[in-house]
């Protein structure tokens, strides 16, 4: 498969300005297989209930069958189950779509072949859902646009309902542009409308791309490169006196702004622009404000308070100064993702209060771990220092109510935290390397 891929993307880099015309083969009895090999064996299973270990049983025939079907176009994709997961820091629910394992080998290959053809497409200031790119190294790309480069305003954007609001026939006219294989085409229109299926009831739907399935990040970040990306690079920034800039992760990115009233401009374009693909601003999380070197001087002069923050990818963003007086943006956990995760935390534990406290630290342990490998980055080490000092809190009262006997004082569990010591805050990510 890897060997095919490469070849994929020798044909791209060869011949950018060319529609592929035969990708469906690529689907095949030994793609399928060593996509079975990769599936990890936790995820839930579809509407099917079939798992990874039920469909390997009969891995020969199960996948000969799926690829007469395949050649037959009698393929179809089954409805993805939805289920809802609490939102981070709201009381709302997100819907995830759990597509059945079958429609999962063959999202993930086909998800593999669009990642060869449109990742030298995707410009540079595009992050999610890319191989070798993470959220930390949007923020870093941010951070140098800002301190850097002429910055001076900033209009912070969240697109509303996304991935629930993708519309499907222009989905189908961007991939067009570089692909001209109908039945590959076909395939991608089946899985866009294979349905859901919700408390046993089936729900068409007409637009979007359901957030779980291993084909909607790549094709997110293909109607976002068509709609967002090309849109700013090419008819914003030439139509601009001063300089400006992006730094996208998914439906979620910050624009960069040397003048008020191109970022006002901008803000008014944009959302014409989105409305154009059936998308909308989120205007409770978009926001334009005076944000960089200048913000908290000018702010002063005008009798007005400390610049603005904006958040983006759950960090809080201020503007701030070195230890040598020089502007700095720095950066804290978002309150609202703090507060949830310190919920999450709370209610871990209180549901495992009977785990053996070995296990229980050790499970605790990769939870902060986790916390700290994500959130431990340059000027955040306060907000993981509390973050650990809360959870250390509620680790000793949930122990405390073990039993109507406990006779645990602070003391023996500080004894007790020698034996099984906690993970301790630290800086992972430095944000100038």
């Amino acid at each position: 498969m890897s060997t095919k891929l490469e070849r994929i993307a020798e044909i791209v880099a060869k011949y950018p300005n060319q529609r592929l015309q035969t990708l469906i083969h690529h689907i095949n009895e030994d793609t399928l297989k060593e996509k079975h090999k990769q599936m990890p064996s936790n995820k839930a299973p579809g509407i099917d209930s079939i798992t990874k270990k039920e469909y390997g049983e009969n891995l020969n025939e199960n996948t000969q069958n799926l690829v007469k079907r395949l050649r037959n176009q009698a393929y179809k994709p089954q409805p993805v189950r939805r289920v809802y997961i609490p939102k981070i820091g709201s009381d709302k629910m997100r819907p995830l779509g759990i597509p059945a394992y079958e429609d999962r080998l063959v999202q993930g290959i086909a998800a593999d072949i669009l990642n060869q053809i449109y990742e030298p497409e995707f410009l540079d200031f595009s992050y999610g859902f890319r191989p070798n790119r993470s959220c930390h190294d949007a923020i870093k790309a941010l951070n140098v646009i800002i301190e850097r480069r002429k910055t001076n305003y900033i209009v912070d954007v969240d697109i509303k309902g996304f991935f629930d609001n993708v519309n499907h026939k222009w989905m189908m006219k961007f991939l067009e542009h570089r692909i001209q294989d109908k039945n590959f085409l076909r395939l991608i229109t089946r899985f866009l409308k294979s349905g859901i299926m919700e408390e046993g009831k089936y729900l068409e739907n007409e637009t979007g791309t359901p957030q779980g399935g291993l084909i909607s990040p790549i094709l997110a970040n293909v109607y976002l490169h068509y709609v967002i990306d090309l849109w700013f690079e090419h008819i914003v920034k030439k139509n601009l006196k001063g300089e400006c800039y992006m730094v996208r992760y998914a439906d979620d990115f910050v624009c960069c702004f040397q003048y008020q009233q191109e970022a006002n401009k901008f803000y008014q374009a944009l959302q014409n622009r989105l409305n154009k693909f059936g998308l909308e601003i989120s205007k409770d999380k978009t926001k334009t404000i005076e944000f960089g070197r200048f913000a908290q001087e000018n702010r002063k002069r005008k009798g007005l308070g400390k610049p603005e923050t904006f958040t983006f990818l759950g960090f809080t963003h201020y503007c701030g100064l070195s230890r040598k007086g020089k502007f700095r943006v720095k950066r804290k956990t978002n309150a609202v993702r703090f507060r949830a995760k310190v919920a999450a935390i709370k209610q871990w534990l209180w549901n495992n209060m009977h785990t053996p406290i070995k296990e229980l630290i050790k499970k605790l342990n990769i939870k902060l771990q986790g916390h700290y490998r994500y959130y431990g980055i340059t000027d955040n080490f306060k907000s993981i220092e509390t973050f650990c000092y809360l959870v250390r809190r509620q680790l000793f009262k949930t122990l405390k109510r073990r039993s109507q006997k406990s006779g645990l004082t602070w003391g023996l569990f500080v004894l007790m935290l020698n034996v099984f010591p906690l993970a301790k805050p630290k800086i992972y990510i430095n944000i100038y390397e």
